[in-house]
């Protein structure tokens, strides 16, 4: 059976996820519009950096639970990477959908929110309220793909 366009996408972002570096949790995010792929972004440290693979992880190091201080961290989040890459080359990301392996924190919510995402489809749970909370205030659909 052919499968639906959210089905499609979010296939392709488990494959995006497994390029990352992180050693905690890996993430994939991919950027759509009008049915077709703007970018693609994975967790994992900065362009010419170390990757956590190779010199640890800081934030098990410190003992900082998930969702919580985020610029403690190597690696940029997979949201961020793919808003990077897309803006790296010229692509506008205005009325995309953002499709993300797992709920975006606050920082990548607001940063999509200010791209012009309209959509966010997800897949896993992330300790993030207020990320939550902004991206219904600010009028971006949310679904949660495992809830479908």
């Amino acid at each position: 059976m052919r499968p639906t366009w959210d089905e499609y996408f979010m296939e392709i972002v488990e494959l995006v996820k497994t390029r990352s570096t992180c050693l905690r949790r890996q993430v994939g995010a991919l950027i759509v519009k009008d049915k077709r792929i703007l970018s693609t972004g994975y967790n994992g440290s900065p362009v010419g950096c170390k990757h956590c693979d190779e010199t640890g992880c800081l934030r098990d190091q410190l003992g900082i639970p998930s969702g919580q201080r985020h610029e403690l961290c190597r690696g940029i989040h997979a949201e961020q990477n793919a808003l990077v890459q897309a803006a790296y080359s010229g692509t506008s990301v205005k009325d995309g959908t953002l499709y993300v392996t797992n709920q975006p924190c606050v920082l990548c919510a607001k940063m999509a929110i200010n791209a012009g995402i309209k959509k966010i489809v997800f897949s896993g749970d992330y300790p993030d309220e207020l990320a939550m909370e902004l991206l219904q205030e600010s009028g971006v659909r949310v679904v949660n793909y495992r809830a479908v």
